[in-house]
């Protein structure tokens, strides 16, 4: 296996080392952060005993897959002889401009620099430099050891190979790429979200109904397709005919809709009051952190499912 590169251990590039070195690759890990570094390995020391519970760590104990994990004393030693190297900055462009520029210059020329952004175009941070051809983001949905899917974006100059590379790479790690064409704001998974969310905000703030409605309404009903297969595959069994016969018989419907989602409602305005006073009412704010623990938990159950009816019923 190869050698991986994090830079940056934020929530995800503590998430990331779990997934590359269950998935068998040494991994180096840098923050400028000391603290930053001992705050990933304490996670990561945490969350290993509940991978293995649930069967998500290969076959492997938890000291073999944290064994891989080594800390790097400096930015060079990190890079030194990494084939990937995956950036977990802060969002901020001019941040990301200035990391790639040290990328660029001391990783190997061979290294595929990776950016781990939710939102800033590879375009945006790789311009002008010599290695821009090797730069692209990988955007994972967080956490990645547990959600499989990642975008993978180029730039209008990214080299094919280094796009080919970088998918090879996570699928034989047991992620699913979404490997897109060229880049758009927004990628391709916060484009889906947001779509969504402009209406769940919209329904709330036209008092059409709760938040908690809403939630109902993903949670027990579109979720449960949604977790094993997309939305065109949705579709496609959803009418005798497949696809097209479902377009035939309920694009109509969808045309009717489709001028009432034209208008934004502020996220931060009225319809904000009442999603976080719903919110807050179901969930007090000093039980978030809980909660959100308890997420990851339901995942890593989801997760152990969906390998299980994977193997049992078919992909």
């Amino acid at each position: 296996m190869s050698k991986i590169a994090l830079v940056g251990l934020g929530l995800v590039g503590r998430a990331w080392a779990v997934s590359f070195a269950r998935a068998g690759h040494e991994v180096a890990i840098w923050d400028e952060r000391p603290e930053s570094i001992d705050d990933a390995l304490g996670f990561v020391n945490r969350v290993l005993p509940d991978l293995d519970a649930h069967d998500l760590l290969r076959g492997e104990p938890p000291l073999s897959v944290r064994s891989r994990m080594r800390r790097a004393g400096s930015l060079e030693e990190a890079l030194d002889g990494a084939s990937h190297v995956q950036e977990n900055t802060p969002e901020d462009v001019e941040a990301k401009r200035r990391v790639f520029a040290e990328l660029d210059r001391l990783a190997d020329p061979e290294a595929v620099l990776a950016s781990s952004t939710s939102a800033i175009l590879p375009s945006a941070f790789s311009r002008g430099l010599k290695g821009c051809g090797r730069c692209l983001v990988a955007h994972p949905i967080n956490p990645p050891y547990l959600v499989p899917s990642v975008e993978i974006v180029p730039a209008p100059w990214t080299d094919p190979d280094a796009v080919r590379r970088t998918a090879d790479l996570l699928e034989a790690a047991g992620h699913a790429p979404i490997v897109m064409t060229r880049e758009i704001d927004g990628f391709v998974v916060n484009r889906l979200q947001g779509a969504l969310l402009e209406e769940a905000f919209r329904l709330v703030g036209d008092g059409f109904a709760s938040a908690e409605d809403v939630d109902v309404a993903i949670r027990e009903g579109l979720a449960l397709r949604w977790s094993f297969m997309g939305p065109f595959e949705t579709i496609d069994l959803n009418a005798p005919g497949g696809v097209r016969d479902y377009a035939e018989r309920y694009q109509r419907i969808y045309e009717r809709i489709f001028p009432s989602t034209q208008r934004r409602v502020d996220w931060s305005g009225p319809a904000m009051d009442a999603v976080e006073a719903e919110r807050r009412t179901r969930l007090p704010a000093e039980r978030l952190a809980e909660r959100a623990a308890w997420r990851d938990r339901r995942l890593m159950a989801l997760a152990a499912h969906k390998k299980k009816a994977g193997e049992e019923i078919g992909e």
